[in-house]
């Protein structure tokens, strides 16, 4: 059930909250971003639930330090994958396909934040449009069939979503410009794009693939204030001071997270951005990114479409439709 911003459970009560201890055995899921601050909290949260858990990371040595008490190798197995690589992804993907041929959770948490200048990947995209939409896009494009084949009645298949509230600050940027190739690159124009991006993605997937039993959702975490963001690689990232105001611990700012991805409320449920362990609201200014709301371009069925268009083509794939 819905919690209130100032009482926000923590992860691991939503699983209690909604009868999921244990509930999972047998499942298979895959996280991306397992081994960043808020990574952690999603695998220990999800571990409790008996799933299987696919991490796919740059460095598993690394990860495995990070991750810390939450790492159960019983449970858990790595895969080595560059998100700002596209061949990295399919490579990530062809060795998940051989573990399980049904993954019944995809939790896109991988991401990296605003870079002072612009950055190409080797494939010739923007660093944080590649690394938090395209990468994400590609691996469940090539998941897409081990998710399809996984959903159940009883917990049918879900995509999550991690995007943040800084999605509200900018939408898509015009067609032939995700790059920054038509005008001056801006770091919150381009971050706020690629979580832009991740909402408009699981919009598309539950109205493509809602009726077969696949579902996505996206999720805002808020401001998360730590002492210091670790990102996988093992990347410190220090948050802004400008935001620290109502700022949560990654345990909190992982609850949405979770109560997307296992909460009974949102069985056989898609399409809907969640903020707060709450339904987001449309909001119309940056001063609202505290609350439980979402931008209003973040209900935009055309750019949507467009989005899964072009990212096909980027990614060079065909739309299986």
């Amino acid at each position: 059930m819905p919690h209130s911003v100032r009482h926000e459970p923590t992860p691991l009560e939503i699983v209690k909250d909604n009868n999921m201890e244990g509930k999972l055995l047998g499942k298979w899921a895959v996280i991306t971003g397992s081994s960043s601050a808020t990574g952690i909290e999603i695998v220990r949260a999800l571990a409790a639930t008996g799933l299987r858990l696919i991490l796919p990371v740059p460095n598993q040595a690394k990860a495995i330090v990070t991750l810390g008490d939450a790492y159960n190798p019983n449970r858990m197995e790595f895969v080595t994958i560059d998100h700002a690589s596209l061949d990295s992804v399919r490579e990530a993907a062809k060795h998940i396909i051989s573990k399980t041929e049904r993954i019944c959770l995809l939790v896109c948490n991988e991401a990296v934040t605003p870079s002072p200048d612009l950055q190409l990947t080797q494939d010739g995209f923007e660093m944080q449009f590649a690394t938090n939409h395209l990468s994400h896009f590609l691996l469940f494009q090539l998941l897409k069939p081990e998710l399809l084949a996984a959903s159940r009645p009883r917990f049918q298949s879900r995509v999550i979503m991690v995007a943040c509230q800084e999605h509200r600050r900018h939408g898509l940027n015009e067609r032939g410009n995700y790059n920054f190739e038509k005008g001056e690159y801006d770091i919150a124009i381009a971050y706020a794009q690629s979580k832009t991006a991740n909402i408009y993605m699981a919009n598309e997937i539950e109205r493509r693939y809602g009726t077969r039993g696949l579902h996505a959702l996206s999720t805002n975490s808020g401001r998360i204030i730590s002492g210091e963001f670790q990102q996988d690689g093992g990347q410190s990232l220090h948050p802004n001071p400008q935001l620290e105001t109502g700022g949560k611990s990654c345990a909190q700012g992982t609850s949405t997270t979770i109560w997307g991805a296992i909460g009974r409320e949102w069985e056989g449920k898609g399409g809907k951005n969640l903020s707060h362990c709450t339904d987001a609201l449309s909001g119309d200014s940056e001063e609202d990114m505290p609350s439980t709301t979402c931008a209003e371009h973040t209900n935009n069925p055309a750019e949507e479409a467009r989005l899964w268009e072009d990212s096909l083509d980027m990614i060079g794939l065909l739309d299986d439709q």
